[in-house]
């Protein structure tokens, strides 16, 4: 058996687990214990990487017996039974006070479920939310931790070793108890959804409209890069259309297959937010175009259905371009406060405490979504802590008005030019849903209450309402059934 030398240990091997690993080894004061259910991975991540350290195990009982007490051990395996499998086996060789960290993209109520399950054995189990790719593991993610308080008191420690670091802070905070790390990495991956379906939507506008080459229109995203649109997934536009296909000559843009693929956690925020009530639209629409790209044999079929009679003419290309930076940018805002809204309705349900000012500054650093305007939502979280509603925040106010009239003529340029814009044109109709002052939900209710019932409010006194649709039509008060 081996000597309890290391204080974190990580299970799971593949790069997105050994380059966790690594990270940890080549911060002071960390000695780092590895184990895969295949030795060869072992093997080689130890012989390649000598100067890490590593304390190699080969079988659990090994691992567990080089952990110092109390044990802590980072899980990176595929979501799924392959979790259970290795939880199952880490509780049979830990013991009462030690820590299971799962690092991979769980579905939080999963995550709830291992947390009950693994406390009863006094073993601490957290959900982790990791962002930020392989690079971000090697070199500093984003982390966003759940569990006990228990737990965060010995973890914390080593994670701020490990975390980006932005402004001189450690992108991690305890985001919550049980599945609250995983809750806010699921939403987390909605926005990016929807930040590269804007992207993507902005691009294909600005090709169209302009002509532009992709090369040319990297020029106009490097730009951006240095405005209030500063971001990673601007940054790295730029560098996938600069991009050129060494077989072809032609960019690479061009060659790719128009079909995104999804690993389901832009699903997962959608339906989550559809039990929570909560309206995610932008992440919704992002969502859809990804499904509806993976279709080919529908859109196929579908090419010849009728268009616009005119395709789309811009007749200055700088002001077009200026109104779709201006359009993403309003839709970006979007974006990001219907995924807060999502994660205050979560830790409302599930009885988190999740501090929303924490969380957007994790997001300044290390993790795919990182965005200069992060530390405007601090700052507006910071002002106004129980803020029903980001945009309403006086920065966002300013932009939104600046940018309103260019995200007014985007979509509407959009539409009737026949190119779809779906995340933009659904931002657009959220921001208008939620400033208008009377909507036809009332409609809806009657419709409703006439087919089923379900009875209605009135706005001139106070109570719930049916009309005898079959009968006389009289109104009657009813119990309410809304």
């Amino acid at each position: 058996m081996s000597e309890a030398t290391a204080n974190i240990g990580v299970v799971g091997l593949a790069v997105m687990g050994s380059n966790l690993a690594r990270n940890l080894a080549s911060r002071e004061g960390n000695t780092v214990a590895v184990f895969n259910r295949s030795r060869a991975k072992t093997d080689d991540l130890v012989a390649e990487h000598p100067e890490a350290g590593f304390v190699p195990s080969f079988s659990y009982e090994e691992f567990a017996a080089s952990l110092q007490k109390p044990r802590t051990a980072i899980i990176m395996v595929k979501a799924g039974a392959g979790t259970d499998a290795v939880i199952d086996e880490l509780v049979r060789v830990f013991e009462p006070g030690d820590i299971i960290v799962d690092g991979g993209n769980a579905l939080f109520t999963d995550t709830i479920r291992r947390e009950k399950a693994v406390r009863e054995t006094g073993i601490n189990f957290v959900g982790m939310g990791v962002s930020g790719g392989e690079e971000g593991a090697l070199h500093g993610p984003s982390l966003m931790p759940g569990g006990s308080d228990e737990s965060w008191v010995t973890l914390g420690p080593i994670l701020r070793t490990i975390a980006a670091v932005a402004e001189g802070e450690p992108c991690v905070t305890h985001i919550g108890h049980d599945g609250a790390g995983h809750f806010v990495k699921m939403v987390h991956n909605g926005i990016e959804y929807a930040d590269m379906q804007l992207i993507a939507e902005a691009y294909d506008l600005i090709r169209r409209g302009t002509g532009k080459s992709p090369a040319e229109i990297a020029d106009v995203f490097a730009e951006w890069n240095h405005g209030e649109l500063e971001s990673y997934l601007i940054e790295i536009t730029a560098e996938v259309l600069r991009q050129v296909d060494a077989e072809t000559g032609k960019p690479l843009v061009d060659v790719i297959v128009d079909q995104a693929g999804a690993k389901g956690t832009g699903a997962w925020t959608v339906q989550t937010a559809l039990d929570l009530g909560v309206p995610v639209s932008g992440i919704a629409e992002a969502t859809f175009a990804r499904s509806l790209s993976s279709h080919p044999e529908q859109r196929e079929v579908s090419g010849s259905l009728p268009g616009p009679l005119e395709s789309l003419t811009v007749d200055d290309a700088d002001a077009f371009i200026e109104d779709v930076r201006l359009a993403l940018f309003a839709s970006k805002i979007v974006a990001y406060s219907q995924g807060f809204d999502e994660i205050r309705a979560g830790a409302a349900q599930y009885g988190w405490d999740i501090d929303l000012g924490a969380v957007s500054k994790i997001w300044r650093a290390g993790c795919i979504i990182r965005a200069q305007f992060l530390n405007r939502i601090a700052d507006a979280y910071a002002q106004t802590p129980d803020l029903a509603v980001l945009l309403t925040a006086p920065y966002f106010v300013e932009a939104l008005e600046r940018a309103q009239g260019s995200w007014r003529r985007i979509v509407a340029t959009a539409a009737t030019g026949g190119i779809p814009s779906p995340a933009f044109s659904s931002s657009l109709a959220y921001y208008d849903g939620l400033r208008a002052e009377r909507l036809p939900a009332a409609l809806i209710q009657g419709q409703r209450d006439f087919f089923g019932a379900h009875t209605y409010k009135r706005i001139d006194r106070p109570g719930t309402f049916h009309t005898l649709w079959s009968a006389d039509r009289t109104e009657v008060e009813a119990e309410d059934t809304h």
